[in-house]
């Protein structure tokens, strides 16, 4: 028993002796002071030896044990010290090494845009409203006063769910459904994506956004439009900015104009960004047709308003002088930083 009992420790202190890893003390000390370990067998045998002879087995099983512990926690210690030195090392810090730096993104040229058109129209007391890119035909088109024979509603200008079910080719849709609220006075402008069936390219998208706005009081006329817009023109191109309209169509609002505003990079003397010829176009307006306020329940004999659209990617595009819209879109990381 004397001579198994010098065998296992040796043999247990030169296994620890040989460990170069912390893994390995475990599976050790497992293996020879574990519940099924090489001394705790031999403590199991104990009923096999001679009474007598029991008190001297158990000292020399209790001081094998203790020398390989003794060994184990020394081994541990060193081998822990080396496993922290070995880390200090890889984790080094070089102090003279420049900083990470830290990447923060920031607003993409829509939304600087969007915000800016928000800030301006909220200033002048109107309210943002959004509404549902998903839209009947109904509110779309029906109640805009465009018939069911009208271009626009050709498959080759509008996307169809269904035949009763679209997606908005304009943000129109939610001017209508605040309407039908009856909630009078209105001042609002919608913002929000768009959808219309158009070839890619630099100036045109099938999913691009618009900002629409309307105001129904009494006694509203086109002169509170125009000055409602020539404001607009100011404080977004600047204060030397002026307004021309001109005559135009639109199904919603009678009578309509284009809106141009002089060139902000040449003062409308003529330059390659307007073409020579002084002037942009930015948006269309009109006052609100007198039937489509009968539509939503307002009577156009005590009731009158106005309305304007304006593409957001167009305020950008001008605001910011890019020349293709497609740029927007692509995500370059090059491109949008420059905003």
């Amino acid at each position: 028993m004397k001579e198994q009992l010098e065998k296992i420790k040796e043999e247990a202190l030169k296994q620890i002796e040989a460990s170069a890893a912390l893994e390995g003390l475990n599976d050790i000390r497992v293996a020879y002071l574990g519940k099924k370990g090489q001394l705790t067998t031999v403590l199991k045998s104990m009923k096999d030896v001679a009474p007598e002879d029991r008190p001297k087995v158990g000292q020399l099983v209790n001081e094998a044990r203790e020398i390989i512990e003794s060994m184990l926690e020394e081994k541990k210690t060193v081998l822990a010290r080396k496993a922290r030195e070995e880390q200090m090392k890889k984790e080094v810090i070089d102090v003279t090494l420049p900083a990470e730096k830290n990447h923060v993104g920031h607003s993409h040229p829509n939304t600087i845009a969007l915000k800016e058109v928000e800030r301006i129209f909220v200033g002048m007391g109107y309210e943002v409203v959004e509404g549902p890119e998903v839209e009947y035909d109904l509110y779309n088109f029906e109640k805009l006063n465009i018939p069911a024979n009208h271009p626009a509603k050709d498959e080759q200008d509008t996307f169809y769910v269904n035949k009763d079910i679209v997606l908005r080719t304009q943000t129109s849709p939610v001017q209508v459904r605040v309407m039908e609220q009856g909630k009078l006075p209105i001042r609002m402008i919608a913002p929000g994506r768009v959808f219309r069936s158009d070839e890619v390219d630099a100036t045109h998208s099938p999913s691009f956004h618009q900002i629409e706005g309307l105001v129904i009081d009494k006694n509203i006329t086109f002169a509170d439009l125009k000055g409602t817009l020539a404001e607009f023109a100011r404080e977004l191109f600047g204060p030397e900015t002026k307004v021309k309209f001109r005559p135009h169509h639109f199904p919603f609002t009678e009578p309509s104009a284009e809106v141009d505003v002089t060139c902000f990079k040449c003062g409308g003397k003529g330059c390659r960004f307007c073409k020579g010829s002084g002037w942009i176009e930015i948006l269309g307006c009109g006052m609100v047709h007198p039937h489509v306020l009968e539509m939503c329940n307002i009577d156009p004999e005590e009731y009158s308003g106005f309305a304007f659209g304006v593409g957001l990617e167009r305020i950008a595009l001008l605001k910011y002088e890019i020349d293709d819209m497609r740029l927007l879109y692509e995500n370059d990381i090059r491109f949008l930083k420059q905003f």
